[in-house]
Parts: C-alpha cells; sequence; structure tokens
C-alpha cells in the first residue's frame, strides 16, 4: 500500500513537471503598462502612441537637437515645475506639456525657429534643463528628484488633453489669486476650453504669493513710453492710470495709461509685474503696484494644481477642472 502511494506521488509529479515545461513561457519583459503600451515597446491597437517613438527637434542653448517626446518632457518638468510637488501634479504638468507641445507642431513651423519644432525660450515654447543643469539647484536631491520626474513622464505616456477630438492649447502659470482668467482676457482670441475657473492656492502654499513694486513717475514713463510713445505721461503720476477695468475672476481686464487704451497682462508685461491681478496706489511722484499670485492667469495653476493633489484629485481630474469641457485621452494622432 505504501509502495502504489509513493509511486502515484511520484508519477504526479512528473506529468505535473512535464506540463510545466511544455507551457509557453511569461516573458518579464512583456508586462503591460497602464496605459495599454507592452514594456518591450509593443503596442495595442488602442493604445497611444508611446512618447518613445515621436521625435521632435528642440532649439536649446543656441542649437537644434533632436529627441524623443519622452526626452523632452523630462526636461520640461526639470524647468517649469518645482521637483517637491505631488506626484499627480507632476503628472498633470507632464500632459499639458506633451498636449502644447504636440498643438503647436500641429501649427506647423513659425519664424522663430522654422528649424525645430519647439525651443527654451519661455516666451516662445517652454523651459527646458538638461540633467545636469537641474542637479546644481537641486543639490543633494537631485538623483531622486529625477527618478520622481521620470515617473511623471512614464506614467503618463501618451496621454493628452482634448477638446472636441483635438489636442488644446495647454497653456499653464504658476499662481492665481482664487480664479484663473479666460484666453479671450489675455489674448485676441477666446477658447471655450480656456475659461475662468475657481483655483484652490492662497498665500499659505506660494511663496511670494504677493509682491509690491513702486515705480518713480519717470522709471514708469520710459518704460512704458518705450513701447507707446505717443501716451501722454506728463504731470502729476496719479493721473497716469484711468478707466480700470476688472473681470469677473479679479484680473485687470483692460486700463488707460496716458490716454491708450492697453489689456492687464499686457501692461504686467511691460512693467514686468508678476500677475495681471493687481491694485495701484500712487501719488504725484510714484506708482505702487500691490500683485498678487504669478503667470498670465490662462489655463493650469501649478499651484492651484498641487494643492489639488494634496486633496487627493488625480491629474486627470486636475486637468478636466482647469481646462473646460475637455478630457484626458491615450492620444494615437
Amino acid at each position: 500500500m505504501k509502495n502504489a502511494l509513493r509511486i502515484s506521488m511520484v508519477l504526479i509529479a512528473v506529468l505535473f513537471l512535464f506540463a510545466w515545461g511544455f507551457a509557453p513561457a511569461r516573458q518579464g519583459g512583456d508586462t503591460v503598462s497602464p496605459h495599454g503600451a507592452a514594456s518591450n515597446g509593443s503596442q495595442r491597437p488602442d493604445a497611444a502612441v508611446p512618447d518613445s517613438t515621436r521625435t521632435l527637434r528642440v532649439l536649446h542653448g543656441g542649437s537644434v537637437e533632436e529627441m524623443p517626446m519622452d526626452e523632452y518632457l523630462l526636461g520640461v518638468l526639470r524647468a517649469e515645475m518645482p521637483a517637491s510637488f505631488e506626484p499627480e501634479a507632476l503628472k498633470a504638468q507632464a500632459i499639458a506639456a506633451r498636449t502644447y507641445t504636440l498643438y503647436k507642431m500641429a501649427q506647423g513651423p513659425i519664424a522663430r525657429h522654422p528649424d525645430a519644432d519647439a525651443c527654451d525660450d519661455i516666451t516662445c515654447c517652454k523651459a527646458y534643463e538638461t540633467a545636469a543643469e537641474a542637479a546644481v539647484g537641486w543639490g543633494p536631491g537631485a538623483r531622486r528628484y529625477e527618478q520622481k520626474l521620470a515617473r511623471a513622464v512614464a506614467e503618463t505616456d501618451g496621454e493628452v488633453i482634448v477638446y472636441d477630438g483635438t489636442p488644446v492649447l495647454a497653456v499653464f502659470f504658476s499662481s492665481a489669486a482664487g480664479h484663473t482668467q479666460g484666453a479671450g482676457e489675455v489674448w485676441q482670441t477666446d477658447l471655450p476650453y480656456l475659461q475662468s475657473v475657481e483655483s484652490p492656492e492662497d498665500d499659505s502654499l506660494v511663496p511670494n504669493y504677493y509682491s509690491v513694486v513702486t515705480f518713480t513717475a519717470q522709471e514708469f514713463r520710459d518704460r512704458f513710453c518705450a513701447v507707446y510713445p505717443a501716451a501722454k505721461l506728463s504731470g502729476d503720476a496719479s493721473g497716469f492710470l484711468t478707466d480700470v477695468e476688472r473681470n469677473d475672476a479679479g484680473f485687470v481686464s483692460t486700463l488707460r495709461v496716458g490716454g491708450v487704451s492697453v489689456r492687464g497682462n499686457e501692461l504686467r508685461t511691460i512693467l514686468g509685474l508678476r500677475s495681471p491681478s493687481f491694485t495701484v496706489e500712487a501719488d504725484s511722484g510714484s506708482l505702487t503696484f500691490h500683485v498678487t499670485g504669478y503667470g498670465h492667469g490662462v489655463g493650469m495653476s501649478q499651484y492651484g494644481a498641487n494643492a489639488m493633489a494634496k486633496e487627493g484629485c488625480s491629474c486627470e481630474e486636475i486637468l478636466e477642472h482647469y481646462f473646460t469641457g475637455a478630457q484626458v485621452v491615450q492620444w494615437q494622432g
């Protein structure tokens, strides 16, 4: 009886090993990522186009360099958002930067860099830093921050913000005074997905949330007349600014300066103010601007995104809040 039992157990073990030996092996490199693309580079029919397969030309440091999208996005993240931010805020930034880049590429070459798809000039495209450049500012935490940003890019591989099936103009800025503002308040064209929405950051979350800048009457005159030489800015400085109009978000939308009508964001640029959300105190010889927030105020607030991430929002929820009516999708275009 014991011999029969032993023989039976041996036969079962042999049969198990035989079956296991001929079973198809599962390769560790073929595990499927959450975004549908296999880690060995293959792609499911319904998956997004991987960043690693999109090549773009980047004007950086005076020369044009070809690089894959994921490498470019990592450089943008290093330069555009604090690496200490919440992972979901960093992921939202990666998706916004990817979307913005695809939107601009679809518009075709521009005069400022006809031989490149993007550049490192923030007045034209987005800031960009290499790992070595970023490490100087990060110090001892450089390796940890580099890995954190790389995860934000990898975990959103191929994700894009779309409105009516097309990538949006995914603009962003640093911080707002309670609300963002619509694109039409800053630029010539309004866009349905760039409307005013609430933004949760405040002075407890944002360094230098409030700033104060004072100009003498002559300093103000020199700066403004360099752009608008016909402005009449003689006499008492308290009469330089008139007809100040604010939008529902609290930003200065338009005003008259020496008789010239300008947008609040344009005056912000001329004077180098941190935001078009400002009030002014003027006397006979000077003008003092009290400013809240930082940036043009359109699209995604970076500090607002970080505040939402701290509250448990996902990167998709953050982006779909700031871009009205838009969706985050796997982009195959």
